[in-house]
């Protein structure tokens, strides 16, 4: 998992608005650095890291409500809840595929079955959730997520 960066100024913020400002731009940019590859399920670590930067800009967006315009803030902050809710159902089947495969490997062939069978299932909904979250990705995209995040930010 990436580990998160550094909000450079944010110690010597000279105001709650630009600690705010300083936090959303830098979480927000952590966000879309994971984009790339994020569909790929041969690689569950970029859905899990892109999930947390979700969260982490979703925790600065909340400790900093207050500094925010409040409709924009509300409607910024309800597409990145929907966002992380996409990537949370795409990860769960990550996460219970890789635990399967790992037990399966223990097993034997007749045992084994069950086991596979279970994940073919489970790779069947990580492919709905993947195609879930290749919509939701578009949509950001096309309503600038990213842009309005930094207008948000540029507002307090």
């Amino acid at each position: 998992m990436a580990k998160a960066r550094d909000i450079p100024g944010l110690a010597e913020a000279s105001s709650f608005g630009e600690a705010a400002r300083l936090a959303v731009e830098v979480r927000a940019e952590e966000v879309f650095e994971h984009a790339e590859g994020v569909l790929d399920t041969s690689d569950i670590e970029r859905v899990h890291a892109m999930r947390v930067a979700t969260r982490r800009l979703r925790a600065v967006m909340e400790i900093y409500a207050p500094a925010f315009p409040k409709k924009q803030h509300r409607a910024v902050l309800k597409e990145v809840k929907a966002l992380a809710d996409v990537l949370g159902e795409r990860r769960d089947r990550d996460v219970a595929i890789d635990a399967l495969t790992t037990i399966g490997t223990a097993l034997t062939a007749d045992d084994r079955r069950g086991i596979d069978h279970l994940v073919g299932e489970l790779r069947d909904e990580q492919a709905g959730a993947n195609g879930e979250l290749a919509t939701a990705l578009q949509v950001i995209e096309e309503s600038d997520l990213l842009g309005r995040l930094r207008a948000l930010a540029a507002a307090t």
